[in-house]
């Protein structure tokens, strides 16, 4: 798959999630064969206006392949500011959000409030397209509701306004992230643009990854929710694309293995305090389905200490191991 000038290695891509998909999100993803990562999505006033909070989720320092920075905003100017920035610390792709639901972001005229505004969006595209080298790519939604479905006009007009590439999510600004992802307007886009389109929403499986590919003609498939606590599912749908053969999901050793260095990672590039917050969260993911992960959760929540956070997970080795002891006696 082709991005612009980047040549990706495979079709397999991650979302870009608030909160989410942070520095040790995306190195455990690339890891993983993910051909393509993204950083949260980042303000771009607050990036004009240098806030520290903000510049740190452009910290791409170290990392391999390239890394698309996700941008927002609703002024044609200040985004291109903001992508300028953006280049300058390293990114490989300049992403606009255009998809995004959340009521304090759309109040703003910004992320999914421009599907409203399709000229507005693409003047958005040709300010940030002429403003950087590197590849512009965008992200869309359905339309803002049922009623108002305009995905492919959204899309024509971005790609004459320089876009390299579109994603589009097959959901309406009004569903959120409830209901079932439409795939045929994803279909329709492809058959409407030249560019590459990126497919979003209900790829939870790697079948489900060929079932679109499959379904709508996409060159790339954008894996999300599927992916928290799970980065088995990038190197698993890699692989199943490649060969048809589908790799068995990862033990219990593996999951607690990867949380505990996911932990040790996020103390490394934000300190022991922020890790240990934000360990939680993803601790419950990582153990989703287990036996005993609800008092898990409860005890990583209580946990005031890193050293107290990897005892908890390495603690469920053990209990599943005298689980199954007890059963087979």
């Amino acid at each position: 798959m082709r991005i612009g000038f980047l040549q990706l290695d495979n079709p397999v891509i991650s979302a870009p999630m608030a909160g989410v998909t942070d520095k040790s999100f995306r190195i455990l993803a690339r890891e993983a064969g993910c051909s393509l990562v993204c950083t949260e999505m980042v303000s771009d006033q607050a990036l004009l206006h240098g806030n520290p909070k903000t510049c740190s989720l452009l910290d791409i320092s170290g990392e391999t392949g390239p890394v698309c920075v996700q941008i927002f905003g609703s002024d044609a100017k200040y985004m291109a500011g903001a992508a300028q920035i953006a280049e300058s610390r390293g990114a490989g792709i300049i992403d606009i959000n255009m998809g995004c639901p959340t009521p304090k972001i759309v109040k703003n005229g910004e992320g999914a409030a421009l599907m409203k505004e399709p000229e507005k969006a693409a003047g958005i595209v040709k300010a940030v397209a002429g403003s950087v080298s590197v590849p512009v790519t965008v992200k869309i939604r359905k339309g803002w509701d049922e009623s108002s479905v305009n995905a492919v006009e959204v899309a024509k007009l971005v790609e004459q306004a320089g876009a390299a590439a579109v994603t589009v999510h097959g959901r309406t600004r009004s569903q959120f992230y409830a209901g079932r992802a439409d795939w045929d307007i994803i279909a329709a886009v492809r058959s409407a643009v030249s560019i590459p389109v990126i497919g979003n929403g209900d790829v939870r499986t790697p079948r489900d990854a060929l079932a679109m590919l499959e379904h709508t003609g996409c060159s790339g498939v954008m894996i999300g929710r599927a992916a928290l606590g799970n980065p088995w599912i990038f190197s698993r749908t890699v692989h199943f694309l490649k060969t048809g053969e589908l790799l068995p999901g990862p033990s219990i050793e593996e999951r607690v293995a990867t949380a505990v260095r996911h932990f040790h990672m996020l103390v490394e590039f934000k300190g022991e305090k922020v890790a240990v917050w934000e360990i939680r969260r993803h601790a419950g993911w990582y153990m989703k389905g287990l036996r005993g992960a609800a008092r898990l959760r409860e005890r990583i929540n209580r946990a005031k200490s890193g050293e107290e956070v990897v005892g908890l997970l390495k603690c469920v080795l053990g209990e599943e191991a005298e689980r199954d002891n007890n059963e087979d006696n």
